[in-house]
Protein backbone atom coordinates (compact mmCIF):
# COMPACT_ATOMS: atom_id res chain seq x y z
CA UNK A 1 0.00 0.00 0.00
CA UNK A 2 1.33 3.14 -0.91
CA UNK A 3 2.17 5.60 1.83
CA UNK A 4 2.18 9.57 1.72
CA UNK A 5 5.57 11.49 3.00
CA UNK A 6 3.80 11.68 6.57
CA UNK A 7 4.23 8.13 8.01
CA UNK A 8 1.07 8.29 9.37
CA UNK A 9 -1.16 8.82 6.30
CA UNK A 10 -2.35 6.25 3.53
CA UNK A 11 -2.28 7.89 0.50
CA UNK A 12 -3.93 4.39 -1.09
CA UNK A 13 -6.85 4.88 1.63
CA UNK A 14 -7.35 8.62 0.90
CA UNK A 15 -7.60 7.83 -2.82
CA UNK A 16 -10.26 4.94 -2.17
CA UNK A 17 -12.10 7.82 0.04
CA UNK A 18 -11.99 10.22 -2.50
CA UNK A 19 -13.33 8.05 -4.85
CA UNK A 20 -16.51 6.83 -2.84
CA UNK A 21 -17.10 11.07 -1.25
CA UNK A 22 -17.31 11.53 -5.23
CA UNK A 23 -20.69 10.15 -5.51
CA UNK A 24 -23.95 12.01 -3.94
CA UNK A 25 -27.56 12.32 -4.18
CA UNK A 26 -27.46 14.68 -7.23
CA UNK A 27 -24.18 12.57 -9.06
CA UNK A 28 -25.20 8.25 -7.90
CA UNK A 29 -24.08 6.53 -10.72
CA UNK A 30 -20.40 7.82 -11.96
CA UNK A 31 -18.02 6.32 -14.61
CA UNK A 32 -14.40 5.72 -14.63
CA UNK A 33 -13.50 8.64 -16.72
CA UNK A 34 -15.87 10.65 -14.15
CA UNK A 35 -14.32 9.29 -11.37
CA UNK A 36 -10.83 9.64 -12.86
CA UNK A 37 -11.82 13.73 -13.72
CA UNK A 38 -13.21 14.02 -9.65
CA UNK A 39 -9.95 12.59 -8.20
CA UNK A 40 -7.53 13.61 -10.51
CA UNK A 41 -5.95 10.57 -11.10
CA UNK A 42 -5.19 8.79 -14.17
CA UNK A 43 -8.01 6.35 -15.64
CA UNK A 44 -5.88 3.40 -15.13
CA UNK A 45 -4.76 4.25 -11.88
CA UNK A 46 -8.77 5.34 -11.00
CA UNK A 47 -9.67 2.09 -12.54
CA UNK A 48 -7.51 -0.34 -9.46
CA UNK A 49 -8.98 1.94 -7.26
CA UNK A 50 -12.71 0.90 -8.31
CA UNK A 51 -11.70 -2.55 -9.05
CA UNK A 52 -11.01 -2.76 -5.69
CA UNK A 53 -13.68 -0.84 -4.04
CA UNK A 54 -16.11 -2.62 -6.23
CA UNK A 55 -14.27 -6.35 -5.42
CA UNK A 56 -15.17 -5.15 -1.42
CA UNK A 57 -18.87 -4.57 -1.90
CA UNK A 58 -18.19 -0.79 -1.22
CA UNK A 59 -19.10 -0.23 -4.69
CA UNK A 60 -21.17 -1.82 -7.37
CA UNK A 61 -21.06 -2.13 -11.25
CA UNK A 62 -23.99 -1.83 -13.69
CA UNK A 63 -23.41 -4.36 -16.22
CA UNK A 64 -24.99 -2.40 -19.37
CA UNK A 65 -23.69 0.94 -18.83
CA UNK A 66 -20.62 -0.62 -16.83
CA UNK A 67 -20.78 3.15 -14.55
CA UNK A 68 -20.79 2.48 -10.47
CA UNK A 69 -22.58 3.25 -8.27
CA UNK A 70 -22.41 2.97 -4.04
CA UNK A 71 -22.58 -0.58 -3.02
CA UNK A 72 -24.34 -2.61 0.18
CA UNK A 73 -21.28 -2.27 2.29
CA UNK A 74 -21.21 1.82 1.72
CA UNK A 75 -24.73 1.90 3.29
CA UNK A 76 -23.95 -0.37 6.09
CA UNK A 77 -21.12 1.98 7.10
CA UNK A 78 -23.50 5.04 6.91
CA UNK A 79 -26.29 3.50 9.04
CA UNK A 80 -23.54 2.38 11.46
CA UNK A 81 -22.31 5.39 11.96
CA UNK A 82 -26.21 7.47 12.35
CA UNK A 83 -27.12 4.56 15.09
CA UNK A 84 -23.73 5.13 16.80
CA UNK A 85 -24.34 9.01 17.65
CA UNK A 86 -25.15 9.37 21.25
CA UNK A 87 -27.83 12.13 20.10
CA UNK A 88 -30.62 9.48 17.99
CA UNK A 89 -30.29 7.11 20.66
CA UNK A 90 -31.31 9.65 23.16
CA UNK A 91 -33.57 11.77 21.16
CA UNK A 92 -35.82 8.66 19.80
CA UNK A 93 -38.57 8.74 22.58
CA UNK A 94 -38.86 12.49 22.69
CA UNK A 95 -38.98 12.62 18.93
CA UNK A 96 -42.17 9.96 19.12
CA UNK A 97 -43.58 11.93 21.91
CA UNK A 98 -43.43 15.36 20.06
CA UNK A 99 -44.82 13.50 16.80
CA UNK A 100 -47.43 12.30 18.92
CA UNK A 101 -48.70 15.27 20.49
CA UNK A 102 -48.21 17.17 17.48
CA UNK A 103 -49.87 14.83 14.62
CA UNK A 104 -47.00 15.44 12.69
CA UNK A 105 -43.72 14.65 11.14
CA UNK A 106 -40.64 15.27 13.18
CA UNK A 107 -37.04 14.87 12.04
CA UNK A 108 -33.96 15.42 13.52
CA UNK A 109 -30.29 16.48 11.64
CA UNK A 110 -27.41 17.06 11.74
CA UNK A 111 -24.50 19.66 10.09
CA UNK A 112 -22.53 17.92 7.24
CA UNK A 113 -20.81 21.06 5.55
CA UNK A 114 -23.41 23.10 3.88
CA UNK A 115 -26.20 20.18 3.66
CA UNK A 116 -27.90 18.38 6.45
CA UNK A 117 -28.58 14.81 6.79
CA UNK A 118 -31.53 13.70 8.35
CA UNK A 119 -30.68 11.04 11.64
CA UNK A 120 -33.81 10.14 12.77
CA UNK A 121 -37.49 10.56 11.60
CA UNK A 122 -40.80 10.04 13.66
CA UNK A 123 -44.51 10.16 12.55
CA UNK A 124 -47.27 10.56 14.18
CA UNK A 125 -49.55 7.62 14.20
CA UNK A 126 -52.34 10.07 13.75
CA UNK A 127 -50.62 11.64 10.68
CA UNK A 128 -52.48 12.32 7.98
CA UNK A 129 -49.78 14.29 6.00
CA UNK A 130 -48.56 12.49 2.96
CA UNK A 131 -45.44 14.93 2.12
CA UNK A 132 -42.66 12.88 3.78
CA UNK A 133 -43.49 10.25 0.67
CA UNK A 134 -43.67 13.04 -1.74
CA UNK A 135 -40.52 14.65 -0.74
CA UNK A 136 -39.05 10.56 0.06
CA UNK A 137 -37.16 11.67 2.80
CA UNK A 138 -35.94 9.46 5.37
CA UNK A 139 -32.91 8.85 8.17
CA UNK A 140 -29.63 9.38 5.31
CA UNK A 141 -31.20 11.73 2.82
CA UNK A 142 -29.32 14.80 2.73
CA UNK A 143 -30.61 18.43 1.52
CA UNK A 144 -29.38 21.70 1.25
CA UNK A 145 -29.47 24.12 4.93
CA UNK A 146 -29.94 27.03 3.86
CA UNK A 147 -33.86 26.05 2.81
CA UNK A 148 -34.82 23.98 5.41
CA UNK A 149 -35.70 25.01 8.88
CA UNK A 150 -33.49 23.12 10.70
CA UNK A 151 -30.20 23.75 7.95
CA UNK A 152 -31.00 27.56 9.17
CA UNK A 153 -30.91 26.68 12.71
CA UNK A 154 -27.65 24.68 12.47
CA UNK A 155 -25.98 27.31 10.52
CA UNK A 156 -26.78 30.04 12.41
CA UNK A 157 -25.20 28.46 15.99
CA UNK A 158 -21.82 27.97 13.29
CA UNK A 159 -18.97 30.37 14.49
CA UNK A 160 -18.85 33.39 12.21
CA UNK A 161 -15.33 32.36 9.82
CA UNK A 162 -17.05 28.76 9.35
CA UNK A 163 -20.04 30.14 8.59
CA UNK A 164 -18.71 32.44 5.53
CA UNK A 165 -16.76 29.17 4.28
CA UNK A 166 -20.50 27.57 4.14
CA UNK A 167 -22.41 29.96 2.63
CA UNK A 168 -19.34 30.28 -0.06
CA UNK A 169 -20.18 26.60 -0.79
CA UNK A 170 -23.61 27.21 -0.79
CA UNK A 171 -25.25 27.52 -4.31
CA UNK A 172 -28.54 29.80 -3.54
CA UNK A 173 -30.79 28.29 -5.99
CA UNK A 174 -34.92 28.95 -6.16
CA UNK A 175 -36.00 25.51 -4.30
CA UNK A 176 -39.78 26.76 -3.13
CA UNK A 177 -41.87 29.96 -3.77
CA UNK A 178 -40.06 31.44 -0.63
CA UNK A 179 -36.32 30.96 -1.16
CA UNK A 180 -34.07 33.16 0.21
CA UNK A 181 -31.90 33.28 -2.37
CA UNK A 182 -30.15 36.12 -1.04
CA UNK A 183 -27.00 35.68 0.74
CA UNK A 184 -27.30 39.05 2.82
CA UNK A 185 -31.36 38.33 3.52
CA UNK A 186 -29.80 35.54 4.91
CA UNK A 187 -27.13 36.09 7.34
CA UNK A 188 -29.87 38.61 8.76
CA UNK A 189 -32.20 36.08 9.40
CA UNK A 190 -29.67 33.55 11.06
CA UNK A 191 -28.76 36.58 13.06
CA UNK A 192 -32.70 36.31 14.06
CA UNK A 193 -32.53 32.80 14.53
CA UNK A 194 -29.30 32.56 16.77
CA UNK A 195 -31.20 34.92 19.29
CA UNK A 196 -34.40 33.82 18.96
CA UNK A 197 -33.67 29.82 19.07
CA UNK A 198 -36.56 28.96 16.69
CA UNK A 199 -35.98 28.71 12.54
CA UNK A 200 -39.18 28.80 10.45
CA UNK A 201 -39.21 27.20 6.64
CA UNK A 202 -41.97 29.06 4.82
CA UNK A 203 -42.49 27.09 1.53
CA UNK A 204 -38.57 28.03 1.34
CA UNK A 205 -37.62 24.19 0.39
CA UNK A 206 -40.69 23.37 -1.84
CA UNK A 207 -44.30 24.55 -1.97
CA UNK A 208 -46.72 23.84 0.19
CA UNK A 209 -44.45 22.88 3.03
CA UNK A 210 -43.87 24.61 6.24
CA UNK A 211 -41.40 23.28 9.27
CA UNK A 212 -40.59 24.69 12.18
CA UNK A 213 -36.88 23.79 13.62
CA UNK A 214 -35.17 24.27 16.97
CA UNK A 215 -31.80 23.81 18.29
CA UNK A 216 -30.01 20.34 20.45
CA UNK A 217 -27.38 21.25 22.70
CA UNK A 218 -24.52 18.89 23.86
CA UNK A 219 -23.17 19.26 27.44
CA UNK A 220 -20.64 21.84 26.44
CA UNK A 221 -23.28 24.16 25.50
CA UNK A 222 -22.46 23.18 21.96
CA UNK A 223 -25.63 23.12 19.23
CA UNK A 224 -25.03 19.67 17.78
CA UNK A 225 -28.73 18.96 15.85
CA UNK A 226 -31.73 20.07 15.08
CA UNK A 227 -35.32 18.73 15.95
CA UNK A 228 -38.41 20.08 13.26
CA UNK A 229 -41.73 19.63 13.23
CA UNK A 230 -43.15 19.68 9.80
CA UNK A 231 -46.43 20.91 8.50
CA UNK A 232 -47.89 20.43 4.75
CA UNK A 233 -50.55 23.26 3.35
CA UNK A 234 -52.90 20.31 2.20
CA UNK A 235 -53.12 19.24 5.69
CA UNK A 236 -53.38 22.45 7.68
CA UNK A 237 -53.99 25.81 5.72
CA UNK A 238 -53.31 28.42 7.99
CA UNK A 239 -50.40 30.97 8.17
CA UNK A 240 -47.10 30.40 9.21
CA UNK A 241 -47.37 32.69 12.20
CA UNK A 242 -50.07 30.20 13.20
CA UNK A 243 -48.01 27.45 13.00
CA UNK A 244 -45.27 28.70 14.84
CA UNK A 245 -47.54 29.61 17.64
CA UNK A 246 -49.12 25.81 17.95
CA UNK A 247 -45.87 24.40 17.15
CA UNK A 248 -43.05 25.96 18.73
CA UNK A 249 -43.80 25.21 22.65
CA UNK A 250 -43.57 21.60 22.37
CA UNK A 251 -40.91 21.87 19.79
CA UNK A 252 -38.79 23.82 22.41
CA UNK A 253 -39.61 21.37 25.33
CA UNK A 254 -38.55 18.45 23.38
CA UNK A 255 -35.43 19.85 21.74
CA UNK A 256 -34.56 21.02 25.92
CA UNK A 257 -35.71 17.03 27.06
CA UNK A 258 -32.77 15.82 24.34
CA UNK A 259 -30.49 18.45 25.19
CA UNK A 260 -30.34 18.07 29.04
CA UNK A 261 -30.42 14.08 28.51
CA UNK A 262 -27.11 15.04 26.21
CA UNK A 263 -25.65 16.53 29.89
CA UNK A 264 -26.84 20.47 28.79
CA UNK A 265 -28.49 22.61 31.74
Amino acid sequence: MAVDDDSTTSRSLERGLAILSSFSESRPVLGVADLSRSVELTKSTTYRYVATLARLGYLQQDPETRKYSLGPRVVDLGFAAINSLEVTRVAAPYLQALADETGYTVSMAVLDGAEIIYVERRRSSRSAGGFAMTLDLHVGSRLPAYCTAMGKVLLAHQEPAVLRGLLDRTDFARRGPRTMTNREQLTASLARIRQSGVAVNDEELVAGLRSVAAPVRDRTGRVVAAVSVAVHLTVWSTTADAVVSRLERPLRQAATEVSNRLGYR
